[in-house]
């Protein structure tokens, strides 16, 4: 049994059966109202995994069932990862988030030198992104793509304001495998997926041949439909070359992640205090707090901390370290949003505590 599942017997009472009851029931007129194909969720209360569900059709057109190894794609909740990474060089001494890239990286462009090691994290780099309506810059190869990101001026002194950009997780990976001494995706794989116990994790996208890949949708008219055309479902592909692996590339399970969010409750991945120092909001030029902080974007402060991961409008996370609750929901809809009906879900379980003066703890660490 993978460590933080809960033992149950069938049929045995727990404190969480009518918040799993309420869930289950949410879930459902959930994908029905939104018409979403496949889902999976799991729940992590103070260290436990309470509840695991997989729901509806991994592929529609050929009836293949969600199970609980179908993999789903993270895409930007990913930036998540790349942030427990970082903070992991941090603690070993291999990274001062605070130092300018050109401590850690070559031949960059003057304008990007003093921007700090954080405000890559955070998405207040000002720094130009690599991605533009079309894809990478260019329309050519990865290397192409570079080259045109780098002739470009910055959009914004760094720590101005709030800008979110793959570059800044282009980076991120550079400096990861540098000071490692090994790939973004085998260091990833070392210090985190094989550390918390995630086997169904791996990297690539709707292009790549990935065993148990559920397929991914959208109602989202095509070019060609006529204005007045009837939503359809229709297939969704994204592309997500190994450059950008760091800002959206991962392939999981919510299970897996769950594993993950006990691994960061049981301090297995970090400290505690790295953990709060990476879950508090990047501070702009003018001290007001950022969007995100180191990684993971910061969905609230009040009445208590909320911190997450979101991917493709179709994946999500949020953590509630105050109460030791991480609620995963991962679906294979484009415009499912689960970070809008996750509250609802972590109400079941916990409901919102007013903010205490103490530093919050990690999710799922007893209080």
């Amino acid at each position: 049994m993978l460590p933080g599942l809960l033992p149950l017997q069938s049929g045995a009472a727990t404190p969480w059966d009518d918040a799993n009851a309420q869930t289950r029931r949410f879930i459902r007129q959930t994908m029905q109202e939104q018409r979403i194909p496949g889902l999976q969720i799991a729940v992590v209360k103070d260290g436990r995994v309470v509840l695991s569900d997989a729901l509806g059709l991994a592929n529609v057109e050929n009836d293949v069932a969600t199970t609980p190894t179908t993999r789903f794609p993270l895409n930007s909740a990913t930036k998540s990862f790349t942030g427990v990474a970082m903070a992991q060089l941090a603690d070993a001494g291999r990274v001062d988030l605070e130092a300018p890239l050109s401590r850690y990286l070559d031949d960059l462009p003057e304008a990007w030198r003093s921007v700090r090691v954080r405000q890559l994290l955070a998405h207040t780099s000002g720094l130009p992104d690599i991605l533009d309506a079309r894809g990478l810059l260019g329309g050519g190869s990865e290397q192409d793509a570079w080259n045109a990101v780098a002739a470009l001026p910055v959009e914004a002194p760094a720590g101005q304001r709030f800008m979110y950009n793959q570059t800044n997780y282009v980076l991120l990976a550079r400096i990861i495998a540098r000071q490692s001494g090994v790939p973004y995706a085998q260091y990833l794989q070392q210090g985190q997926f094989a550390a918390a116990g995630m086997p169904r994790t791996t990297f690539g996208d709707s292009y790549d041949l990935v065993a148990g890949a559920a397929t991914m949708y959208s109602y989202a008219p095509r070019g060609t439909d006529a204005p007045d055309a009837a939503p359809r479902l229709s297939h969704w592909f994204y592309d997500m070359p190994p450059t950008l692996w760091a800002g959206g590339g991962i392939l999981t399970t919510a299970d897996d992640v769950a594993q993950w969010m006990v691994a960061l409750s049981q301090q297995r991945l970090l400290p505690r205090r790295s953990m709060t120092r990476m879950w508090r909001a990047e501070r702009l030029n003018d001290g007001t707090d950022g969007s995100w902080a180191a990684g993971w974007p910061v969905l609230g402060t009040v009445p208590d901390l909320q911190v997450g991961g979101m991917g493709g409008a179709r994946a999500a996370f949020i953590v509630y370290p105050e109460r030791g609750l991480a609620v995963v929901v991962l679906t294979n809809l484009v415009g499912a949003n689960p970070q809008r009906f996750i509250p609802t879900i972590a109400g079941f379980y916990a409901p919102p505590q007013v903010s205490r003066a103490a530093r919050p703890s990690p999710a799922g660490s007893p209080r």
